[in-house]
């Protein structure tokens, strides 16, 4: 067989919100099949990036007094950190917010622009008067102008399925400040499409690169009429690349994504001395998409005629899934099925969500339904009771003798996991790992019943049996063993702990094909604990938003006398429990404000000089102004975080920061010590 040559995407996480467990789906989805491939011996990168343009970030980074960039930075950290955690690796990780990207964006524009596709017109877009912001489609709300369903985004409805601008919904409100929004018009660039009409029909209906319902879709919703040009760029204010031959415009964040995969890559190609025209400019390489299905319309129509323009590979096949739900409903914050991949993490296996994942996930569009008491039952009996219970009973027994160095009589039991290996290794390539699950959890339920009738735990009884028991858990093991080799692409730390037990890494599918023998094997150590109900119970629970409402019967413990309501804490939920020593790697000290001046080009800012006695002085930049008069602020004592690290800041260097509580705007407290504390003075 010759090895394939494969670059592989997910859609790039929007750098604006952490990973939860509906995200999750695609990418362990994407990671079975790229360990799949490398298993069969095939090349393949997986290629991804944060997706870190638009107003959303733009919009954050102004009421947090943060650069975008820092904002982007964080997520970025946060987000490779997940997906490690959950065994998600990536051949390159990158931002759509980098050098190669801007350049690779500038090469595909001159494309278009080249190709004649490139119009101007004038565009009527809503805009929020108070955040002073035009309004991206997902920042407006309102009634659908087709069905008239309520609370539907500015793009398309849930309901219906209908498209449509912003300025089409009944009665819109912006999502930012809930103001109404106003119609200003703006001049926007737009890609025609209608010119390649030709092509994207040819591609989506005779490609094979689509699902069949996929291409229907297509030919029944969008090909079968004119195609609309597609708006890709936006006025200032807006956080991106601006557009080299038209000033004071930015791509919006859908024309540059995409160019991430492409930008990703050449990052990749740079650190490991590869050209990018052999991964993206190659008959030879296959490229794979895996994506969500709402955002279908971007990855099978846009994205194919941007790369057909400016010469770049097409891609092999976009593989679309479903929407993940909870119990048969969205996921849902109030109910606490709405869990945060690091949420998650504090109480289960990353390994349990990727097998139930893994049993559901079909060739199809289909959603893909958590149902958390299947979930505890599948996890329990599929990976414990039946894989990991045939190297927990035998591999103790084993531990002197070593593998036998003759394959036993197993009663046919390896030679028929070897003959189900063509078949598993299909239902993997095709996407249908929920087939594979079924037929590796099919070859567990007949090697169980090998161990359960041979005994070993009785043959070790008796010295005489030595031979037989030695037998018992080769086979035994072996079985397992190419469990473990099917299991890779989905399990791939078992897969690993089963190379350590038997002292031979599992690296090829075909090692499935061959007994191991003669090995030593190595002590047993638990490679899997059962789920529990209450870890189930513990994550919804802390899933769930703090509670707003009082306790019925409250006593004055519970601080009800004074009317504190709960609702500040629901906004900002308590950050993840961190020890004592967490605590006092920050520094925080009593300052007195020395000086403090308006800052002119800044609409939140005050510039702050604050001393903690002697001559330690320091600027602080702090985002109060509508807060505090500056001559109000000298002379008095605050809080600092005195050992941040420096942030420049176009106004200067900020070098700490000031303890406020607050919402934010009018709406600022600073923190300041009782009587008697004095500058310099640290906050224990």
């Amino acid at each position: 067989m010759t090895p394939r040559r494969i670059l592989v995407t997910a859609a790039l996480p929007y750098a604006n919100g952490p990973i939860h467990i509906g995200h999750l789906v695609e990418y362990i989805q994407t990671d079975i099949w790229v360990r799949f491939q490398k298993l069969q011996g095939h090349r393949c990168i997986f290629i991804c990036a944060d997706d870190t343009h638009g107003t959303a970030i733009m919009i954050r980074a102004r009421q947090e007094g943060r650069t975008e960039e820092e904002i982007i930075a964080e997520s970025k950290t946060a987000h490779e950190n997940d997906f490690r955690h959950f065994d998600i690796e990536f051949s390159h990780y990158g931002s759509t917010n980098c050098p190669e990207n801007k350049e690779l964006c500038d090469k595909i524009w001159a494309s278009l622009r080249q190709a004649g596709l490139v119009i101007e017109e004038d565009v009527s877009q809503l805009f929020d008067p108070q955040a002073g912001v035009f309004l991206a489609d997902r920042f407006v709300k309102g009634t659908c102008p087709n069905c008239k369903a309520p609370n539907q985004y500015g793009d398309n409805c849930d309901k219906c399925g209908a498209t449509y601008t912003p300025a089409d919904l009944i009665d819109p409100v912006s999502t930012l400040s809930g103001a109404t929004p106003e119609i200003r018009s703006a001049k926007h660039l737009f890609v025609q499409l209608e010119p390649l009409r030709e092509f994207l029909t040819h591609w989506t209906q005779t490609s094979g690169a689509l699902q069949t319902e996929v291409a229907n879709y297509l030919k029944g919703h969008f090909l079968g009429k004119e195609l609309r040009n597609w708006d890709v760029s936006r006025p200032a204010p807006y956080f991106g690349f601006e557009i080299p031959d038209a000033p004071g415009n930015y791509w919006y964040v859908w024309f540059d994504a995409p160019i991430g995969y492409v930008a990703s890559t050449a990052q990749w190609c740079k650190l490991n001395n590869e050209k990018l025209d052999d991964w993206w400019r190659n008959g030879e390489t296959e490229i794979h998409h895996f994506i969500g299905k709402d955002i279908t319309y971007f990855h099978t129509l846009f994205w194919p005629g941007m790369l057909k323009t400016a010469g770049y590979n097409l891609p092999k096949q976009v593989h679309i899934h479903g929407f993940l739900t909870v119990g048969g409903e969205k996921m849902s914050k109030s109910k606490g099925t709405f869990v945060k991949a690091a949420t998650y993490l504090n109480h289960l296996d990353p390994a349990f969500l990727r097998y139930y994942y893994a049993s559901k996930l079909g060739p199809r569009l289909d959603d893909l339904d958590l149902n958390l008491e299947e979930f505890v039952d599948k996890v329990n009996a599929d990976l414990v009771g039946k894989v990991v219970n045939l190297a927990s009973r035998t591999a103790k027994f084993a531990q002197a003798s070593g593998l036998s160095a003759q394959y036993p009589d197993d009663q046919g039991l390896f030679a028929a996991g070897v003959e189900a290996g063509a078949e598993i290794a299909a239902a993997y390539e095709g996407g249908d790992y929920a087939k594979a699950m079924r037929i590796i959890m099919e070859l567990a339920d007949r090697a169980n019943p090998y161990v359960e009738h041979a005994q070993p735990w009785v043959l070790n009884k008796d010295p005489n049996n030595a031979v037989r028991l030695q037998e018992v858990c080769t086979v035994a093991l072996n079985l397992f063993r190419q469990l473990a080799i099917y299991l890779a692409p989905v399990l791939p730390k078992l897969a690993k702990q089963c190379g350590e037990l038997l002292n031979d890494p599992i690296t090829s599918w075909n090692q499935a094909k061959q007994p191991l023998l003669g090995t030593k094997v190595s002590t047993f150590t638990h490679m899997m604990q059962r789920v529990k109900k209450e870890d189930i119970e513990k994550m919804i629970e802390e899933s769930k938003p703090a509670e707003t409402t009082e306790p019925a019967a409250a006593t004055p413990a519970t601080g009800s006398q004074w009317n504190d309501s709960g609702e500040p804490l629901q906004k900002e939920p308590l950050a993840e429990t961190c020890t004592i020593d967490d605590f006092v790697k920050v520094d925080l000290r009593v300052a007195r404000i020395i000086a403090a001046d308006e800052v002119p080009e800044a609409r939140k800012l005050l510039k702050l000089t604050v001393s903690m006695g002697g001559d330690a002085v320091r600027t602080v930049f702090a985002g109060i102004k509508a807060a505090y008069k500056p001559e109000d602020l000298v002379g008095r004592l605050v809080i600092i975080v005195a050992n941040l690290q420096p942030r420049q800041m176009k106004f200067g260097l900020s070098e700490g920061m000031v303890a406020a509580a607050g919402e934010g705007g009018a709406e600022v407290y600073l923190l300041s010590p009782d009587s008697g504390a004095k500058p310099g003075q640290r906050v224990h």
